[in-house]
């Protein structure tokens, strides 16, 4: 070591130069540990004026940050007013953001354990930071570098001290959101978030929600108000979709949404939700389309009994066609799994066996041999064999559901001509939705929130206005 034995009083003068070399770097930081004061004033006084140039160097970075630690109270504020003004650029360097972030980190810890209550040392000192940072936190947020420095303010620093990162996210919240970095630093701003400051971004997310979920990023940032498993969130939420599930089932990043919202949503909502695939149009392009099985599939597991055996009706027809298919074959061996357990194992009579045979066709899976009777039909007519069984599905060759025993279960979907359902034939995996007009899903339990009507106006399914007319579903 070439500084050994040196005096630090020997290399007055040369103190900056020193700053940025790596050994003489180390050097200063051990001075400053040994606690002499002329040591700490001298380094100090050749520093100081140039910290926002250390800040961002390499060895530089780390004597700021050891100097912060052991400087006086007078001396660490004019430290933190020195580099207010080029704090912004400081935190967007990939060593001046660990300077920035120590400086956060040891202030927050400070005022922590300082004995006196709300010490205004460390509030002056915290305040000059929130100061400089809050008019660029977008930018911030959105860079390699910037968005650890936000970070940390979320973790350090008191809900209150961090409302500027509230005011600007909430200002921006599809451009924060939609960000490679913006959707990470959105999560973690709910995480710290009081239940004011919550409720400010979920209304703001609600809002922007059909945007959000088809986006790469800004799904997962909806996904994770769903995964809060609030009632108060995640049904307002999902309402915005009302309208759009059959288009939002077949894109990529859209369709996962769908599945969790079938998944979390309350009773009523589910089956909102589930009546849009129940058409035969968008179901059978549903079941074709590589990321829309797998919301029919989902739906099949969390369906009510009545609607679930509407969906089974309409998926019947439609197996032979995709049964070769890595999907169709999933669907396909799910209703059989489920028609086998259902029926039991073991000896059948030849009433289960009818039944077994009927509840194969139901499902596409083709007759099942009813013994004797099966190579003999002379001997036992099937028109008698299931001229008495009420039929689940009605006439097979209809062109609509409804018409069966299970009609009136159907929630007026029934009633309309399947030809004001037709979807359009273009592919829709690329299509954007709009969002409705008007703010939807905003929840009311604080002041301020009170005006946001937590269902939009985005119409039903079975509305005239049919949205898939206008975004294009189809294969």
């Amino acid at each position: 070591n070439r500084f050994a034995g040196t005096r630090l009083e020997d290399l007055q003068g040369e103190i900056l130069a020193l700053c940025k070399d790596q050994h003489g770097c180390r050097y200063l930081q051990k001075k400053l540990e040994e606690g002499i004061p002329e040591h700490r004033d001298m380094i100090f006084r050749e520093t100081f004026g140039h910290f926002a140039d250390l800040m961002t160097d390499p060895f530089g970075n780390y004597l700021c940050q050891k100097l912060l630690e052991y400087s006086t109270d007078e001396q660490r504020n004019l430290i933190c007013e020195s580099v207010a003004q080029d704090l912004v650029n400081i935190s967007l360097n990939m060593h001046g953001t660990r300077a920035v972030q120590k400086m956060i980190d040891f202030l927050s810890t400070r005022r922590q354990a300082s004995q006196i209550p709300a010490d205004q040392r460390y509030n002056i000192q915290i305040h000059s930071i929130i100061v400089a940072l809050s008019l660029h936190v977008v930018v911030l947020i959105k860079d390699l570098n910037g968005n650890h420095v936000i970070q940390k303010c979320l973790n350090k620093l008191a809900p209150e001290d961090n409302q500027f990162i509230y005011n600007a996210v909430a200002a921006n919240c599809v451009e924060v959101a939609t960000h490679r970095h913006g959707c990470c630093v959105l999560q973690r701003c709910i995480d710290h978030a009081s239940d004011h400051q919550r409720i400010q971004l979920v209304n703001e997310i609600t809002y922007n929600a059909l945007t959000l979920v088809q986006d790469p990023y800004g799904n997962y940032v909806v996904q994770y108000i769903l995964d809060l498993n609030d009632n108060r969130f995640s049904d307002a939420v999902i309402r915005q979709f009302t309208g759009n599930i059959c288009a939002l089932s077949v894109q990529k990043f859209s369709s996962n949404v769908i599945e969790k919202c079938i998944r979390v949503a309350e009773h009523n909502t589910r089956k909102m939700i589930i009546e849009e695939l129940l058409n035969r149009s968008r179901l059978e392009k549903l079941l074709r389309d590589s990321y829309g099985n797998y919301c029919v599939q989902t739906a099949l597991d969390y369906a009510e009994a009545s609607q679930r055996a509407l969906l089974v009706e309409g998926i019947r027809p439609v197996l032979p066609l995709i049964r070769n298919t890595p999907y169709g074959k999933r669907i396909q061996n799910k209703l059989q799994r489920e028609h086998v357990d259902n029926y039991g194992g073991g000896y059948q009579g030849p009433q289960a066996m009818a039944n077994m045979h009927l509840g194969n066709q139901a499902v596409g899976l083709g007759p099942t041999p009813l013994g004797p009777t099966a190579r003999h039909p002379q001997n036992m007519p099937m028109t008698d064999l299931y001229g008495s069984q009420p039929s689940l599905y009605g006439m097979q060759g209809q062109g609509s559901y409804g018409h069966g025993p299970i009609a009136p279960q159907m929630h007026g979907l029934g009633a309309r001509s399947i030809d004001e359902y037709v979807l359009q034939s273009h592919s829709p995996h690329n299509t954007r939705l709009t969002p409705p007009h008007s703010h939807g899903g905003g929840y009311s339990g604080v002041s301020g929130y009170a005006n946001v009507s937590p269902f939009g106006n985005v119409g039903l399914a079975g509305s005239s206005n049919d949205p898939y007319q206008t975004y294009g579903y189809g294969m």
